[in-house]
């Protein structure tokens, strides 16, 4: 009978050796906000975000990305499209936030609807925003490389869903107004040779 004993030295190697072999992945990643950007002012009372997709299937990495792409959509959601009307209601839906393996790359692709219902709730526009990439090889951790395509076509998102919102909703788009800002008012100058008035309840002396 084969008899293995540990010894101290061995001991001390053991934490390199889980190291080496693969130790969890310790980098902290910032979330992603949009709250930085003007507002999309929709014409409506109410604003709703459902999520229609949800992963399934071999191959899917969004469990391993430390910002799901369907969170950051609901995010992008909350901070751009904002309600500015007395009346009814727009949803964003998220139709698709997949991360998937297949043969050796990571497939991506992201797509929202929003569709804007008047107060009878007849829906009066609609449009789609739609994001896709196929990325190889990569650098770095597998969350690491996952975080970056995610931003990556979240920036892509962010244009795209502003662009056809702007292009095919503008009769649902409120716009954005300045608030009046105080002006100061500057003494002015009396003309040359005009007689200045007196201080109240005094006399106006000439030098």
């Amino acid at each position: 009978m084969s008899v293995s004993r540990l010894t101290r030295r061995s001991s001390l190697l053991l934490p390199l050796a889980f190291a080496a072999c693969g130790a969890p992945d310790q980098t902290t990643f910032d979330p992603l906000r949009w709250d930085y950007l003007p507002p999309i002012q929709l014409n409506v009372l109410t604003v709703d975000i459902e999520q229609r997709f949800f992963p399934s299937g071999s191959g899917d990495l969004t469990a391993q990305a430390p910002v799901r792409p369907a969170d950051a959509l609901k995010t992008m959601g909350e901070d751009r499209l904002r309600p500015f009307g007395n009346a009814g209601r727009a949803v964003m839906a998220i139709q698709d936030a997949s991360l998937i393996k297949r043969d050796g790359a990571i497939v991506a692709s992201m797509a929202v609807t929003v569709s804007l219902y008047r107060e009878t709730g007849e829906r009066g526009g609609f449009i789609e925003a739609r994001v896709s990439r196929r990325e190889t090889g990569g650098s770095g951790s597998m969350r690491s490389q996952l975080y970056q395509l995610v931003k990556s076509m979240m920036d892509q998102m962010n244009v795209e869903l502003e662009f056809q919102i702007r292009r095919n909703l503008k009769e649902f788009l409120v716009e954005a107004t300045a608030a009046p800002t105080a002006v100061e008012q500057a003494p002015l100058s009396a003309p040359k040779g005009t007689p200045l008035a007196p201080p109240s309840g005094g006399t106006l002396r000439r030098p």
